[in-house]
């Protein structure tokens, strides 16, 4: 209960440290709205909108970088929230919310100890000031994945995940690894060809498009990351990503490699890859810590609690 009044406690606060709950607004009214593609047009082409000065600064000028399950779902959440910034804050807080509140549960239902579990979880102040407080589609990934995880609903569970954000492609193989089983095969393959054929019949093939501005995200650095922070000693920026690149990559087949002998490890894998990523920002933890909480993986819940102390003062600055 208290895990679950701790991540419920920002609902009661107005949107949290970033605009990105109202730029989600904005690309669902340049679809449903202007009737326009948001993987084709940039909330700039739109500057009278109702939503264009609440909308983040940095993306005014760049087209949905989500994936086209998320697009497909802020339509209809822009229809209600209408032309109301409150509004459009306050749905997507609240759905942010009770994706966390899932995930807690869902943690409790999965892990062996799942007092522990739900703890790890919901005593994490910075996921409630980022999903309950900021509105982040990350805690609807968190959420999808540990559905996977925890019920009946595996295949269909990966692919919605992935249809928000790609980050579910990364861990599967080694879920597949560790598993060795086709079940959920199906159910994955025919929500994912689901999901791509009503994109594309609304967006045609430019929401593939969204890979672009993902690769120059993964030429960029955030001030947290930790590329960033090798290159603030004097090592180049390229040098620094490409470096932390080959890292993950060890790191992936290490992991593949246990993965393939039944531990697939998809905390450590998250933590491993949000260290090597060149663009970080604290609300990626929304994966990050579920997967950690639910595994009998002391390596990956003490690096999960580390990024977490590490990632606080971008969110409180102390």
């Amino acid at each position: 209960m208290i895990a679950l009044v701790v991540q419920l406690v920002p609902l009661a606060a107005p949107l949290l440290l970033s605009s990105d709950a109202w730029t989600y607004w904005m690309y669902g009214r340049i679809a449903v709205v202007h009737d326009a593609n948001p993987y084709e047009d940039p909330p700039s082409a739109f500057p009278d909108d109702p939503a264009y000065p609440w909308s983040g600064e940095s993306w005014r000028d760049s087209t949905s970088v989500y994936a086209p399950g998320f697009t497909l779902a802020s339509e209809p959440i822009a229809l209600v929230a209408g032309e109301s910034h409150g509004a459009a804050a306050w749905i997507y807080k609240a759905l942010a919310a009770l994706a966390a509140c899932a995930t807690v549960l869902l943690a409790a239902r999965f892990a062996a100890r799942p007092e522990l579990a739900a703890a790890f979880v919901g005593w994490n102040p910075l996921l409630a000031i980022h999903l309950a407080g900021g509105g982040h589609n990350d805690a609807w990934v968190g959420a999808l994945l540990l559905a996977a995880l925890a019920t009946q609903a595996r295949g269909a569970g990966w692919a919605l995940g992935a249809a928000v954000k790609w980050v579910p492609y990364v861990l599967l193989p080694l879920h597949a690894l560790a598993t060795r089983r086709r079940a959920g095969l199906g159910a994955f393959t025919v929500t994912t060809v689901a999901v791509a054929a009503l994109a594309t019949w609304r967006y045609g093939f430019a929401w593939l498009d969204a890979f672009g501005p993902l690769a120059d995200n993964a030429r960029e650095t955030t001030s947290y990351a930790l590329p960033h922070r090798l290159s603030q000693l004097g090592v180049p920026e390229g040098a620094a990503i490409a470096l932390f690149a080959a890292l993950f990559a060890l790191v992936y087949v290490a992991l593949a490699r246990e993965a393939w002998r039944g531990r697939a490890r998809l905390g450590l894998a998250s933590v491993a890859l949000l260290a090597c990523t060149p663009y970080v920002t604290p609300w990626y933890l929304a994966w990050v810590v579920p997967l950690a909480a639910v595994e009998e993986d002391k390596l990956a819940r003490v690096l999960a609690l580390a990024f977490t102390a590490y990632l606080l003062p971008q969110t409180i600055p102390v």
